[in-house]
């Protein structure tokens, strides 16, 4: 008997697990994604050209919200979640959903979604998206480019657009950005990278993407997305904590798998973190993969022209996720303010429009930072018109790249930036060299 099928996605690892597990199989038939977290991702189709045989029309995209007419209109067999960052009871409130209609729920193993690179890989992954991934990855590009090694980052996927258009994505200049229209989410996380000199793939097909980036690498950093699991194989499993969050790192799916995977455990931002919340991330980690070495990060924030902010008004602008489905109530932006003697940080929500306004009535616990939300062109805009409208008289900007290189903002404005810093020994260099013996050229 051939399944129906319906893959629960957010753009990005729902693909990825109809590529590697459900196209070609012939006991399946995918009948429709659904989409969630992301906004304006679903009412597309994943198209024939990437689907393959038997979806001549490709594959419809539908709202979450529709699951459960979907799997009765359609007499759906199998359901099969597929994205990141969720709490354990509400991946299984959707698993009472799926079950309650009569189909079967299904989580695919982590490992059996990976693919083989004929290269060393080295992956850092998270148990909560905001935890720090993005400055380890660059610390752990820097560490291989001084020794020597030309390195490759593979992104986690963020296809937002035109899914044909993205199969395979490189880039290695500004130019590649423009080339691809990139969303203001895909820059935050690969133009800090290019800034580096280090080349970043990404996405819809991960085995042909592998297989370009082993032409030019000598070692393949897999940079993660939300605290999803690695697409390919790592030699070394690089992943975060943040004491900030302590006990998250049980609660989230997969975040969890993890941290039961992990080769190297590392407790981020304990330089602004309770010792005693530190304390318990460690003990977390010897209960539940006591194999993983443990090492202790700082995330350093770094400002331009701290001494602006002194008396001020400030607007924080934050980067998007680690603020809604990432849960975290802050970032640098407003450390920074706190940290240099702000007169006051400023409530962005009075003063959102469109999307963004939307964006806060979703994550209500969201503020009193503004996401800098930008998956799309209109979102953008939206970005530009709340900030335009804010009463203030410095805006913060804490999000990966130089925002005003893309906004359209008149307002004085400064940035701030998370940084990696070791907190003592064992270094991360030194641990993740030992676990590499052998395997380097």
């Amino acid at each position: 008997m051939i399944e129906k099928v319906i893959i629960m996605g957010a753009a990005g690892r729902d693909f990825h697990n109809f590529n590697v597990y459900f196209k070609g199989n012939p006991r399946y038939r995918v009948i429709a994604f659904t989409a969630a977290q992301i906004p304006d991702i679903e009412g597309r189709t994943y198209p024939p050209e990437l689907a393959g045989e038997g979806y001549p029309d490709g594959i419809p995209i539908h709202p979450e919200v529709e699951l459960a007419r979907l799997i009765r209109n359609h007499r759906v067999d199998l359901v099969a979640f597929s994205y990141s960052d969720v709490p354990h009871v509400q991946v299984m409130h959707k698993a009472a959903i799926v079950t309650a209609q009569g189909a079967d729920f299904i989580l695919l193993g982590a490992a059996y979604t990976m693919l083989k690179s004929r290269k060393p890989v080295v992956s850092v992954c998270a148990v909560r998206t905001g935890c720090g991934k993005s400055q380890t990855t660059r610390k752990v590009c820097t560490i291989f480019k001084q020794h020597g090694w030309q390195v490759v980052a593979v992104r986690h996927p963020m296809p937002y657009g035109d899914l044909r258009k993205q199969v395979i994505q490189r880039f290695s200049s500004y130019e590649d950005f423009k080339t691809h229209q990139c969303t203001l989410e895909e820059r935050e996380e690969y133009e800090p990278l290019v800034d580096q000199g280090i080349t970043v793939y990404a996405g819809v097909d991960y085995g042909k993407i592998l297989e370009a980036a082993e032409e030019e690498a000598d070692i393949i950093v897999w940079d993660g997305g939300n605290n999803d699991t690695p697409f390919y194989r790592p030699d070394v499993h690089i992943v975060l904590l943040d004491p900030h969050r302590v006990g998250h790192e049980l609660l989230y799916y997969p975040g969890e798998t993890n941290l039961l995977m992990a080769d190297i455990a590392i407790i981020n931002k304990v330089d602004t973190a309770d010792p005693q919340n530190v304390a318990r991330s460690r003990e977390n980690i010897r209960s539940h993969a006591p194999d993983a070495q443990i090492v202790l990060a700082e995330s350093p924030i770094r400002v331009s022209r701290p001494e602006r902010i002194k008396g001020k008004r400030v607007l924080v602008v934050e980067d998007g996720p680690t603020l809604t489905h990432g849960e975290m109530p802050y970032g640098a932006g407003v450390i920074a303010a706190r940290t240099y003697q702000a007169a006051e940080i400023v409530d962005p929500r009075p003063y959102a429009v469109g999307s963004l306004k939307k964006t806060f009535e979703a994550y209500a616990g969201t503020g009193p930072a503004l996401p800098a939300m930008g998956y799309s062109p209109e979102q953008v805009r939206d970005l530009e018109r709340t900030i335009d409208r804010v009463d203030c008289d410095l805006v913060l900007f804490s999000t990966p790249i130089q925002l005003k290189r893309i906004l359209n903002i008149d307002k004085p404005s400064i940035r701030v930036r998370y940084t990696y810093k070791d907190h003592g020994a064992p270094l991360l260099e030194d641990v993740l060299l030992d676990k590499l013996k052998g395997r380097m050229p």
